[in-house]
């Protein structure tokens, strides 16, 4: 079973990581070179963008990963060098290839005068998207990060204000190095880590470069867009490049195995996320006479729906909740993601038998194979029929484990309500990447929520389908 990759695809539509695979998602849309548009208007470099790629350019590079059967170019993406080092910082999806697949894949870089040479991957934050690489060149010192080696205080960065210019950096669409001018507006904080938003064009290929200020300060690193707004793009902010250089030396053997690092990383991750959500009781909606049990917070966002024309034969209403967020591992493999979903249907041309096929294809429309998935092992399930609060209930809980994880999983539990031949209670909760633990914790509250009203089993009929808060 996997709901959690068709939900987690349509969850994350909004938000584009900006490495060029990307690119064949936005094929469809004109090209940004022959499609004048307010991003292209804005990009017009000022003085102090031509001042400023001048002063860059040397130490702007171009990262691309390569298949070493063939040669082929899998994945491109943009870096900066830090420094006089030979330190390269760059994000985590634009070489997660590299580092979970290196015998597969290679990276090389390109510099804004054409040189190439082989990258070296040393050390990732999969939590924040950044990674280190290592290069045989050095830079010239104009991209700074201040920083302390081990794990003593590190040095204060340069605040930003609302509004303050800032500049990107990077290589878009592989068209060539650019500089694009924005603004700052803020820190976002949709997911478990803070985001820089930069109201400015960042585009494909794009990821991993840099954003500096206007006297050359990095502010962040690319990151992601928004494609549902308008030069709505973000950046990880410098303090998380500081702290991961903080474990790097230009001299240091790079790890064998990244996979056990993202796995422990993965893991904390998981359980600042469990804690989180849980840090108080579910909020409890009403759908007719039934209470279900929903989270809102700055990382799950809930909608509400509603399908009640007199021409149906039944009304549905469903709320949906999603975590904004997700942790990019690989092409195949987001995580760190929760899903509810509650949807009340309520009979009103069908005959019993009619409905009950109708609601029995809505529980099992959620439940497909995922046996021959690639990054997770085949659902292990178990169904059975429970009288749970004032409620009935079908109940069908799913674990999933990650074949290059150790020790994380993907949970789901379905319910159907079975107490009622008129109307029908269907609700799913999808939880990605937990502990086995942290997993049943979440499905417990979840399901300890559910529960039917007394007093309100028969809704008044202009309210069919009406979610009540």
């Amino acid at each position: 079973m996997n709901i959690p990759h068709r939900l987690l695809a349509c969850a994350l539509s909004l938000v584009g990581c900006i490495s060029f695979p990307v690119l064949a998602q936005l094929s469809a849309n004109p090209p940004i070179d022959s499609a004048p548009t307010a991003a292209s208007a804005v990009s017009q470099p000022s003085s102090t963008a031509q001042q400023l790629y001048a002063s860059a350019q040397q130490d702007l590079l171009q990262l691309r990963v390569l298949l070493k059967n063939g040669n082929s170019q899998s994945s491109v993406g943009s870096g900066f060098l830090i420094g006089t080092s030979n330190l390269v910082v760059t994000n985590f999806h634009v070489v997660s290839q590299i580092a979970l697949e290196p015998d597969t894949y290679f990276g090389e870089y390109k510099d804004t005068q054409g040189k190439s040479g082989a990258i070296e991957l040393l050390a990732v934050d999969v939590l924040h998207d950044l990674a280190i690489v290592r290069i045989a060149r050095q830079g010239t010192g104009f991209f700074t990060v201040p920083h302390t080696l081990g794990d003593a205080q590190q040095p204060a960065l340069e605040s930003l204000s609302q509004g303050e210019k800032l500049y990107s950096l990077g290589n878009p669409l592989d068209l060539g190095f650019t500089i694009s001018e924005g603004t700052y507006n803020g820190i976002s904080a949709r997911g478990f880590s803070d985001q820089l938003m930069f109201t400015g064009p960042v585009n494909p290929g794009m990821s991993g470069g840099p954003n500096v200020t206007a006297d050359g300060q990095v502010a962040g690193v690319n990151v992601a867009h928004r494609r549902d707004g308008e030069l709505v793009s973000f950046l990880v902010p410098a303090i998380y490049v500081q702290q991961l250089l903080a474990r790097v030396s230009s001299d240091m053997t790079p790890p064998t195995d990244f996979k056990p690092i993202i796995g422990e990383q993965l893991l904390q991750h998981q359980a600042v996320m469990v804690d989180t959500l849980l840090d108080k009781p579910f909020s409890i909606k009403q759908l007719g006479p039934y209470a279900v049990p929903v989270r809102e917070s700055d990382q799950v966002r809930c909608w509400g729906n509603s399908d009640s024309s007199s021409k149906k034969a039944y009304t549905v209403a469903s709320i949906n909740c999603s975590m904004e967020a997700a942790i990019f591992v690989s092409g195949d493999l987001q995580t760190g993601h929760v899903t509810m979903r509650h949807q009340y249907a309520r009979n009103r041309k069908l005959n019993s038998l009619q409905f009950a096929q109708l609601t029995s294809k809505m529980f099992g429309s959620q439940v497909y194979s995922t046996a021959k998935s690639d990054t997770i092992t085949p659902a292990a399930c178990t169904e059975s029929f429970v009288a749970h609060n004032a409620i009935s209930l079908r109940a069908l809980v799913c674990a999933e484990a990650y074949h290059k994880f150790k020790d994380l999983y993907d949970f789901t539990l379905i319910t159907a309500s079975t107490d009622d031949s008129q109307m029908s209670l269907q609700s799913m909760i999808n939880i990605q990447g937990v502990s086995y633990a942290n997993g049943t914790r979440l499905i417990e509250q979840f399901l300890q929520g559910i529960d039917r009203r007394t007093g309100q089993d028969k809704p008044a009929a202009s309210n069919d389908g009406e979610a009540a808060q």
